[in-house]
């Protein structure tokens, strides 16, 4: 375990270090030498994706999406870090002053948001800000937005780096909670399982809980790592989670198994697509059952 040390943003990063003041953009850009890997990253190697796609992605940054700006939008507007929003007193982009108006913000770092998109991340923050658990853990001054952290893999020897969306002030005695916030359809128990295991988030949890032991966050108590998840419409309902210790254990053994990847992949210099031979392909076991009521 190391205990961390907060630095200022430099230009690059050679030690295990947590960094105030990081842009997002200089995040992403990695600032560690021969590359670093991060959550996001770990779960593109593994399947339904693979190494090749990794590579491509990290080679290939990608424009600017709309439901990326309106999570980034409700990041800003709820944990008070990030761009400044910029309202586009349009109903659509449909019109040629819309969009110009829309390109102007983005090239000046700003996060374009129409009239009403604004009224909705103001609604959905304002229900945070109700919520009997979740207004408090997000009060202003009670913890740090967006400090990025960096430390090494001491079985892989990978760098690794984490950007907690919110990490809780704690005293001597108390135990860390990182929060991750996330926007969704569908904040239902059920619907929530589904989601966390197809974006592997319980790969998300073991990987911030170790990056915050790693570089000695956490103390002598094991760190909790919280999602918010939010509805995007009406009304707007918060449910926050803790994922089990059997779903962190099989988040931490994707991890172990990605770093491992990523450190063959380094050292050879090969990121391998799905599979270089042939493929022996089923039909998937519902559509081998369809046919067989249909057509046996």
């Amino acid at each position: 375990m190391t205990s961390a040390v907060e630095v200022e943003a430099p230009a690059v990063v050679t030690t295990p270090c947590l960094i105030d003041n990081m842009t997002a953009e200089d995040y992403h850009g990695d600032p560690v030498p021969g590359g670093s890997l991060s959550s996001s990253g770990a779960r593109k190697l593994l399947r339904p994706s693979c190494p090749a796609l990794y590579r491509w992605e990290q080679d290939n940054p990608q424009p600017p999406r709309k439901t990326f700006e309106f999570g980034h939008a409700s990041h800003k507007t709820v944990l008070g870090d990030g761009p400044d929003l910029e309202v586009i007193d349009q109903p659509n982009y449909l019109t040629k002053a819309a969009k110009q108006a829309r390109d102007e913000a983005r090239a000046a770092g700003l996060i374009p948001l129409l009239r009403h998109e604004y009224e909705q991340v103001q609604a959905m923050a304002d229900e945070i800000r109700r919520h009997p658990v979740a207004g408090p853990l997000f009060t202003p001054g009670t913890g740090i937005a967006e400090q990025s952290g960096f430390w090494q893999d001491p079985a892989t020897g990978v760098w690794c780096r984490f950007r907690p969306d919110w990490r809780r002030h704690r005293g001597d005695n108390d135990r860390l909670i990182l929060v991750d916030y996330k926007t969704t359809t569908d904040v239902s128990p059920a619907a929530l399982q589904k989601t966390v295991y197809d974006y592997g988030y319980h790969a998300q949890g073991a990987w911030y809980r170790d990056g915050a032991t790693a570089l000695g966050l956490a103390g002598d108590i094991e760190p909790a790592f919280l999602f918010a998840f939010q509805m995007k419409t009406p009304p707007y309902l918060v449910h926050l989670v803790e994922l089990d210790m059997p779903a962190l254990t099989f988040g931490a053994a994707r991890n172990r198994r990605a770093r491992e990847i990523y450190a063959e992949c380094q050292a050879t210099g090969n990121w391998p697509g799905f599979n270089d031979a042939i493929t022996y392909l089923s039909l998937p076991p519902w559509g081998e059952k369809r046919d067989e009521e249909d057509y046996l």
